[in-house]
């Protein structure tokens, strides 16, 4: 998720945490939610953001992380991208 998506990332992070977010690395996820570490003018901070249902397989998480994308691009106004 890290390497290949940093822009997801800092998207999801400014949609959920703060929207003056600058960077952000996804830390940890779980079957209830995904961790991001994000930085701003204030500093860094810690978000976690609830998956829309508890998750037990590998597949489940790219489908709640896609899901996070398209609601972050909704909160912010912005066209998501084709999946």
């Amino acid at each position: 998720m890290n390497s290949d998506h940093n822009d997801d990332n800092l998207l999801i992070a400014r949609a959920f945490g703060d929207v003056d977010a600058t960077s952000a690395t996804m830390t940890t996820l779980d079957e209830s939610g995904g961790t991001w570490v994000y930085h701003s003018v204030g500093g860094e901070s810690e978000l976690t953001v609830p998956w829309s249902t508890t998750i037990a397989e590998r597949p489940e998480i790219r489908r709640e992380i896609v899901a996070l994308y398209d609601a972050a691009c909704v909160k912010l106004g912005i066209t998501p991208r084709v999946h």
